[in-house]
């Protein structure tokens, strides 16, 4: 299934020949956009394919971005769309909510799992204000991106080279030192393709990319899951280590094809040192209400995220076969396949109502789930109960990421793009952590008040987001 993407993605970018002369799309009133649809402008493959999913009637196409930029925007969609859909199917085969745990305790370091979703999600986010410090000094960005990938790349050959040679803590240590490296290189793709996508996406089409990449990779790891879990029993050490070795494959793929995107110079600033201009882009949240707001919501808004753990520590209490475990991942994949692109174009109306409808989602799965935990006990459904609220719960936090996703990138412009990106990043890592450590004491006393507290945050965070302003639109 990926060869075949990436085909197709390469057959569409390198058939497509666009030149300023033939142009698919210009930043022209109605009657010229359809004078040039007339003329036969997307005869091409890509062109083609692209004015299905863009409606290109639209004659604001070229909205927010450079004039020089509209000339290449089908080919940029179609390489930066390939790309997402290959990490995603990277990401798949080394979640640390599955594969990696189930690799942890099967190379004999059970321990080291508590530590796998903490590294991987804030590692990438705690210093992107002195990563995103030294990318906008560069006017072109794609370039961090494509090093981040093969980063990413490398990492996880290391993870198959500690499977394959190392034994137990040894080995595990070695895991989590290369998930690292890892999220450090996640750091430098988040800075670095909201801007490139804000610069080579139309403002109204960055919803809609964002949720085709989502549900084209969401329908691709279906099909792997199934492979994966179509025999109940465990996985071998060199499965794991190919496994690995695909992955890395992905992304290496992935750097390659984003390395192609045509992204024009844009602004640059901050060349001084890149530490005292983190810092000093910490003003924003003092001084930009809006983004403030933003931030304060999305920090409320990590209850989707948050819970998920803890459906499935509530499942296996009744349930702990190799089969449940593959219903949850599969649960995630087709979420994200069917919702995923109703969110993108929801989004590319008004992004705001997304993260508000994804909210009010989550936190009512949430306390319906925790408040049944509380009361029923064990035995609720025999555990398959879980999985469907967590297909549920997989939606809502589809609809929240796209959401704060395309909100972020249409309510800034510019190079204060990849400052918004990198500050509210930098401070969600570092809430990420607290909250992570508040919720592993209250697991203690007992889980479902933990989805409960999260649900309680979920609905919080739906009415700071019916407080933000709409950025989507004219």
């Amino acid at each position: 299934m990926p060869a075949r993407l990436v085909s197709l993605a390469i057959h569409f970018t390198e058939g497509s020949g666009l030149s300023k002369q033939q142009t698919p799309i210009q930043k022209n009133s109605s009657s010229n956009a359809s004078d040039q649809t007339g003329n036969g402008l997307f005869e091409r493959p890509v062109d083609r394919l692209y004015s299905l999913i863009a409606n290109e009637e639209d004659a604001r196409v070229c909205k927010d971005i450079p004039a020089e930029a509209c000339n290449v925007v089908p080919r940029n969609f179609f390489l930066i769309l390939a790309a997402n859909v290959l990490t995603k199917l990277g990401d798949l085969l080394i979640s640390p909510k599955t594969v990696l745990a189930w690799l942890m305790s099967a190379i004999g370091a059970p321990a080291l799992v508590a530590w796998l979703v903490p590294i991987r999600e804030s590692g990438s986010m705690v210093p992107q204000m002195m990563i995103a410090a030294w990318v906008r000094r560069k006017p072109v960005r794609k370039w961090f991106w494509t090093l981040g990938s093969f980063g990413q790349a490398i990492s996880v050959t290391a993870m198959a080279a500690c499977v394959w040679f190392l034994e137990g803590y040894t080995a595990g240590g070695g895991i989590v030192a290369a998930l690292i490296v890892f999220s450090l290189s996640r750091g430098f793709c988040s800075v670095a393709m909201k801007d490139v996508q804000g610069k080579c996406i139309p403002k109204t089409r960055r919803g809609r990319l964002s949720g085709l990449a989502a549900t084209i990779g969401g329908t691709a790891t279906v099909l792997l899951t199934v492979v994966l879990f179509r025999n109940q029993g465990d996985p071998t050490l060199a499965f794991y280590s190919l496994l690995l070795l695909l992955a890395a494959a992905l992304w290496v793929i992935a750097g390659l094809l984003f390395a192609g995107v045509e992204e024009h110079k844009g602004e640059t600033g901050g060349g001084g040192n890149a530490l005292t201009e983190a810092f000093k882009s910490l003003s924003l949240l003092r001084d930009d209400a809006p983004f403030r707001n933003f931030v304060i919501t999305r920090a409320l808004l990590l209850c989707s995220a948050l819970a998920s753990p803890y459906f499935v520590v509530l499942a296996q209490k009744e349930s702990d076969t190799g089969l449940m475990l593959g219903v949850f991942l599969l649960a995630s994949s087709l979420a994200s396949s069917v919702s995923a692109s109703f969110w993108g174009w929801m989004a590319d109306t008004s992004s705001r109502r997304v993260m508000i409808r994804g909210a009010a989602i989550a936190s009512a799965v949430c306390l319906s789930v925790g408040l049944t935990a509380m009361f029923a006990g064990t035995g609720v459904g025999n555990g398959w109960f879980y999985p469907v609220a967590f297909f549920a719960l997989s939606i809502a936090h589809a609809g929240v990421r796209l959401g704060r996703k395309t909100y972020l990138v249409d309510m800034a412009g510019g190079n204060k793009r990849t400052d918004y990106t990198a500050v509210s990043n930098t401070v969600i890592g570092f809430l990420l952590l607290a909250t992570g450590g508040l919720t592993a004491l209250l697991s203690l006393i007992s889980n479902a008040a933990v989805i409960v507290v999260l649900g309680l945050m979920g609905l919080a965070g739906t009415l700071s987001a019916i407080r933000l302003k709409e950025v989507t639109g004219d």
